[in-house]
Formats: structure tokens, sequence, C-alpha cells
């Protein structure tokens, strides 16, 4: 499959997974659309893979369905269609359960969860014009608990099935819809700072190639549900 001139956006791509993402598909000469909350960073983020290919920058805010309604808009009037979206937008807050706060958890949700139904509620009239693809980045966390994550777990849980349901909604009208979910990967999740010791994990643009191919896949196969680990362990 040809994906060259296909118009991506990406919630959530100024950093992380969002940004390996972005620079893969660049590479394949796609047309994409990276958003962030900030927009000092979303534009200087655009400005710096803008060497890569055409770029395009919005601020919007997952959690706000208006801004995302904002931010299609945009796109449409720039590039006149969009034909994948990436709900990569995402936030991590680890504490026991009864020390979470009600501020924490509702972050977590809205932004996680809610956030991924906003993008695909703002843009799925065009993915079913142009018979598209929405992908959205959850995590092995999505399928495995663990202690101080019940806000993450639940969020990330939500997604798998949020997402899976809205396959078998959209799948009738052409649009693909997939569920990515990583284990661990080098990025700035949580506050890490990248470096020489996370050469094991996964790295953001080993998910961004695995975007590409998901992409470029026969139109006849979709794999709904991606389960991606390090090949080795610490």
């Amino acid at each position: 499959m040809n994906i060259e001139s296909k118009v991506v956006y990406i919630t959530g791509a100024t950093k992380g997974i969002g940004r390996g993402i972005a620079e893969q598909l660049l590479k394949q000469n796609c047309k994409v659309v990276l958003s962030g909350r900030d927009k000092d960073t979303v534009d200087a983020i655009s400005k710096e893979l803008s060497s890569y290919g055409q770029v395009l920058g919005v601020v919007s805010d997952v959690r706000d369905y208006e801004q995302e309604q904002n931010a299609v808009q945009k796109i449409i009037e720039v590039f006149g269609k969009l034909d994948v979206v990436i709900a990569n937008a995402g936030l991590g807050i680890f504490a026991p359960v009864h020390e979470l706060s009600l501020e924490q958890w509702n972050a977590m949700i809205d932004t996680n969860l809610t956030g991924a139904f906003h993008t695909l509620k703002a843009s799925a009239d065009q993915l079913i014009k142009n018979k598209g693809y929405y992908i959205s980045i959850s995590s092995l966390a999505g399928t495995n608990f663990f202690e101080k994550a019940s806000g993450y777990n639940a969020s990330k849980f939500g997604l798998v099935g949020f997402t899976q349901a809205a396959m078998l909604d959209l799948r009738q009208y052409g649009v693909k819809v997939t569920t990515i979910m990583p284990g661990s990967v080098t990025s700035n999740f949580n506050n890490h700072v990248p470096s020489e010791q996370d050469a094991w994990k996964i790295q953001p643009s080993d998910i961004g190639q695995l975007v590409v191919d998901l992409l470029k896949m026969n139109p006849n196969v979709l794999p709904s549900k991606i389960e991606v680990r390090p090949a080795q362990t610490k």
C-alpha cells in the first residue's frame, strides 16, 4: 500500500512515542499534523520536524472536545482531508489507590480515555468519508494490572475496550481501527529522562515503524490489537 500524501493527525506528538511516529511517517512522505497543549512546544517541534517533510502544528487539549473539533477543522482547511488519526496523548500518575487524588484520577481518565474518544468523535466523519484508519496508543497496562497504578490501569483497560468496540462499529464503513499496546518504551513518560540505560527498551521509532507497517498492510487484513514488548529483558 502506498501511503504517500496521506494526511495523519497525531495527538500528544511533541515527544516520545508521538514524535517517533511522526518522524517515521514523514519519511514516508505523509503530511503530518502534530498536536499538543503548549503552543511554544508545538511550534518548536513542528519547525524541527519540517526538515523531514510537510508538518502542521496545532494546539489542542484532547480533554476538551471543542478543541479537538477545531484541530480537525484546521486540518481540513489546510490539507482538504484527513486519512489517519493516531490517539497518542496520555499521562501516568502512580500512587497507591488510597493516596491518589481526585484531580490525578480525573487527569488520567480525561486524557487517556475520554481524550481518545474526543479525538475519534471529532474525526469520525472524515475517517468514514476517506475509509481511513484510527489507531490508539494504549499500553500493556491495559491488560496487566500492577500496584500503584489503579488510575492508569483503569484508563488503559478502558482505552483497549473502547478502541476494540469502535473497531466493530467502524469497520462496516471501511475504517480500520487498531490499538497498539507497548511495553517498556524509551521516552519522557512520567518525567523520565532517556539515557543509555534505556537501550534495551522499545524505541519510539520502533512504534513509528509499526504504524507504517499497519498503514501499508493489505486492505483485507486488520490487526485489531497488538501487544509489543522489548525483545530482551533489562
